[in-house]
């Protein structure tokens, strides 16, 4: 008996060890991220923080919940892709240059689609502008065929992107974010993840932290 709760919890500890080593990965993959767009990288973070109390609130499992939050934390890598004046520019993108732009989700992928985390993080970073009438990219999918983490991601990266500065603009402001994906529930976004959303801002006092 004593042997076999020393193999657990040497199992259990060369788990967490891992775990830690992944997590140390996913954050020096985000600050390559950083080394080129400073702003993608507290925008990572953000939509990461928020990601993971919306996952929390509609009862996903913790390893759900973990994979997730790191998905967050590199969604944008593909950014790295990008031109860097592009991600700078302080006017409105033209339409060629945001053509690159949304190529970051397909790079993003290529990037990540080899590693074997314990997780579908590439998944997730190729689906996080995908939408529930199909109107996303890269692949148009619709409803169901988005994987339930890519639509929490989702909402959470146009939430937090709407509530914060762009470089090319002002923040619009959380009302401004919490109203579009309200008025778009359950034809971008699905809707028990804008339900969620909206509880945890108004009645949860949940805050996007800079």
């Amino acid at each position: 008996m004593a042997a076999n709760r020393g193999g657990y919890y040497r199992k259990k500890e060369s788990v967490d060890r891992l775990r830690k080593a992944l997590g140390g990965a996913v954050q020096a993959i985000a600050s390559v991220v950083e080394t080129k767009d400073p702003y993608t990288a507290g925008h990572q973070r953000r939509v990461a923080d928020l990601a993971r109390a919306m996952a929390t609130e509609l009862s996903l499992s913790p390893d759900q919940i973990e994979g997730l939050r790191m998905a967050g934390i590199i969604h944008d890598i593909g950014k790295i892709s990008v031109p860097a004046e592009i991600l700078s520019t302080p006017r409105r993108l033209t339409p060629i240059e945001f053509s690159l732009i949304k190529n970051h989700s397909q790079s993003g992928y290529d990037i990540l689609k080899d590693v074997d985390f314990p997780w579908p993080i590439a998944r997730m970073v190729l689906e996080h502008h995908e939408r529930m009438d199909g109107s996303g990219y890269p692949n148009g999918l619709t409803g169901n065929d988005i994987l339930l983490e890519s639509r929490v991601l989702a909402v959470a990266d146009v939430v937090e992107a709407m509530a914060t500065h762009r470089p090319y603009r002002p923040a619009l402001g959380l009302e401004a974010a919490l109203e579009e994906i309200n008025l778009k529930k359950g034809i971008l976004y699905d809707p028990d993840v804008v339900s969620v959303c909206l509880k945890l801002f108004h009645d949860k006092n949940f805050v996007i932290k800079a």
